[in-house]
């Protein structure tokens, strides 16, 4: 095989990262904005020892799962991976990535209930950080071109909702009228970074956060009264100054520009106060299914406890406080933990306390008080649960462990380290909270063997 050389071949697979596999001269071959089925002319473009890259070069067969993409930035745009086949196609590939994440990689054989779908395929998302960047004179803002940093303008983006382009249409003028200037990462000059848009789904209340290299509090001030007359939803107005050579986004400490520090929403019936550093899921109809079916899973008894590592604001652990007799959450975010009190507070729920801290450290500080949950849920970021969090939470002994990921691949390995250690793979769910992206969302459900009383 040559590079620029140009093979017939036919998608026979799908990574979990959204790109199709063919072989060509007995070497895989991944290919982007393929389906499965497609017979096509592809282009090598990279060869590796073991793979190789490959671009369309023409399309003989299309798969018959394949659609038109809704956006015209889709094919440059890095943000979705799936708007070029249906949405009952999308779901087919999300089940087996994560059937293949547990049964092939971590050789496990948990029950796999059935995907559930998005009712709604476009402008679910309530959080949306714009990279900002200058193109011909001019501030624009959108996101990442697939592997690279390059910006694809996209003030309009058919997963966001119709708000954030209305701010954005009316913000990007009035911040050049600022004389703001974008960030430029290779020469780390400039001012603007990104814009971080976060809305309440069911209060409809809008944080408009800035992040900058240096701040820009003084310019913009004058701008801050018609923002808010315009969008009388944006009640929180922030900068986070961001002086490093990073690719994390918000700086170190928020800056309230105008409004309030933070917005309010409702989850699973609980109000909920979120900060710009608060995690807190970006589809929330589907979310509130999915927090529903690990509350499912775990089977609480009244006389419960419950331990939630990795509780952000505490919505998780929230919504499952009336059915334990006490919840305990760990988070290692401050802001997100004095969010978590608060939204205890605000709805009166009062078996629940929080810890800033962790989640693995504070697992073995609790561990070594003797603390013994009955039930254990991890949420825990894309790269999964480190191995001291496992073992704290293995040596408390609840009799179950639930997990919530949204990375099966991350879930299965730390679910195979769980099996390791005398805890069943009971079941598992897709949930798809990401229509359009690779991503999707899984919740397990771990049963301790041998499970003799405490």
């Amino acid at each position: 095989m040559k590079k620029n050389e140009i093979y017939q071949a036919e998608i026979t697979g799908m990574t979990a990262e959204g790109s199709g596999v063919c072989r060509i001269e007995g070497m895989a071959v991944f290919v982007p904005m393929t389906a499965v089925g497609d017979v096509l002319r592809v282009k090598i473009v990279k060869i590796l020892k073991h793979y190789a890259f490959g671009i369309i070069a023409e399309l003989l067969v299309p798969a018959p799962g394949r659609t038109e993409p809704v956006c015209p930035a889709f094919r440059q745009c890095g943000g979705c991976a799936f708007q070029h086949v249906t949405y009952q196609t999308e779901l087919e590939y999300k089940q087996n990535f994560v059937k293949d994440a547990f049964t092939r990689m971590a050789r496990l054989n948990p029950v796999f209930e059935p995907i559930l779908g998005c009712p709604s395929r476009y402008h679910y998302r309530n959080k949306a950080q714009y990279p900002v960047a200058e193109q011909n004179g001019r501030l624009v803002c959108g996101f990442y071109a697939r592997h690279s940093h390059r910006v694809i303008p996209a003030a309009e983006c058919c997963l966001q909702p119709g708000i954030f382009t209305e701010i954005l249409n009316y913000l990007l003028p009035a911040l050049e009228s600022c004389h703001i200037s974008a960030y430029d990462e290779l020469s780390h000059t400039g001012e603007l970074r990104h814009i971080y848009l976060r809305r309440g789904f069911h209060s409809g209340e809008i944080m408009l956060c800035l992040i900058s290299r240096i701040s820009v509090r003084k310019k913009i001030q004058s701008i801050l009264p018609e923002l808010h007359q315009r969008f009388p939803a944006v009640r929180s107005i922030t900068e986070s100054v961001n002086p490093e050579k990073t690719n994390v986004i918000l700086g170190k400490n928020i800056a309230l520009l105008s409004g309030q520090n933070f917005i309010t929403d409702t989850m699973c019936g609980n109000k909920i106060r979120i900060s710009p550093q608060s995690f807190y899921q970006v589809n929330t109809p589907q979310a509130e299914k999915l927090y529903a079916i690990a509350k499912e899973y775990a089977g609480f008894q009244k006389n419960e406890t419950l331990l939630d590592l990795y509780c952000g604001a505490g919505t998780i652990g929230l919504s499952m406080a009336d059915s334990v007799k006490a919840l305990t959450g760990v988070e290692v975010i401050p802001e997100a933990v004095e969010n978590a009190v608060r939204n205890a507070e605000a709805n009166h729920i009062t078996n629940a306390e929080f810890f800033c801290g962790d989640a693995g450290n504070l697992a073995e500080t609790l561990l070594k008080k003797e603390f013994s949950p009955d039930v254990v849920i991890l949420d825990p970021p894309r790269k999964g649960c480190d191995n001291l969090t496992i073992r704290s939470a293995v040596q408390m002994r609840p009799s179950r462990v639930i997990m919530i990921s949204c990375n099966p691949a991350t879930a299965a390995r730390d679910a195979a380290k769980f099996s390791e250690q005398g805890y069943a793979a009971e079941k598992v769910k897709a949930v798809d909270l990401f229509p359009g992206t690779a991503h999707v969302e899984v919740v397990l459900l771990l049963s301790r063997q041998n499970n003799e009383n405490k």
